[in-house]
């Protein structure tokens, strides 16, 4: 089954702010705000990266997931890594035989993802998700290709997470992915993952994004290093 790297998802304490961030040092444009995501009490904005997307939440409630990643993270961070296949069936059957837990189905015409239980893979919430139309993206809503902006970045090429043990987290998530591992590095069909020691103090989660650019710069963005890369 293919398995590509689609979305990466921040979260953010003060959402407005990180939007005028990613505008300004990204030179990218928003194509949706607060799709969906209230009844999680969460607000947020989603970005194309060529065809993949950047999407930030934030909590409007108490008691959110987001929230409480903030608190356990201590702020601004990585919060979700989403892929799409092109097997859903098959990716059922196969995290069923594995007792992988599904913490949230989520569903919107078009599209259906699985979120699966992050003590079951480690360093993330990942989803995994399938589409009617391989192209279509309904999670950025339906005219998300109309607000791309690549002059400067055109596509999230790799997510980095940290780990206690690299080497033992990129096991699991390529067992789970159906994926071999090269030692630390998930390879998918479109980009990968890739698993490093924890070295900021803040715990495992997701702390670094490599973006297909035309300048090679680092930036730091809503708690999370941005690798531009020409490519």
């Amino acid at each position: 089954m293919v398995m590509r790297l689609r979305q990466v998802a921040l979260v953010a304490g003060d959402l407005d702010q990180v939007e005028v961030d990613l505008v300004d040092q990204l030179a990218v444009a928003a194509c949706a705000h607060d799709l969906g995501v209230e009844r999680f009490g969460l607000r947020n904005v989603l970005f194309p990266v060529g065809d993949t997307v950047l999407e930030v939440v934030a909590p409007i409630e108490e008691g959110t997931a987001a929230g409480r990643h903030l608190q356990r993270r201590g702020g601004d961070g990585g919060y979700m890594v989403i892929l799409q296949t092109d097997d859903m069936e098959g990716f059922r059957d196969r995290i069923g035989e594995m007792d992988v837990r599904v913490v949230l189905e989520a569903r919107m015409p078009g599209i259906v993802g699985l979120h699966l239980h992050p003590r079951d893979v480690g360093g993330a919430i990942l989803s995994v998700d399938e589409t009617d139309d391989w192209k279509a993206w309904p999670w950025a809503g339906p005219n998300w290709r109309d607000h791309r902006q690549t002059d400067m970045v055109s596509g999230i090429v790799a997510v980095e997470i940290q780990a206690g043990d690299p080497v033992a987290m990129a096991g699991r998530w390529g067992e789970v992915l159906g994926r071999r591992t090269g030692g630390t590095v998930v390879a998918l069909d479109g980009g990968e993952i890739r698993f490093v020691p924890v070295l900021d103090g803040r715990g495992e989660g997701v702390a670094g994004v490599e973006l297909r650019a035309s300048l090679n710069t680092d930036l730091e963005i809503c708690g999370v290093r941005f690798a531009l890369r020409k490519g």
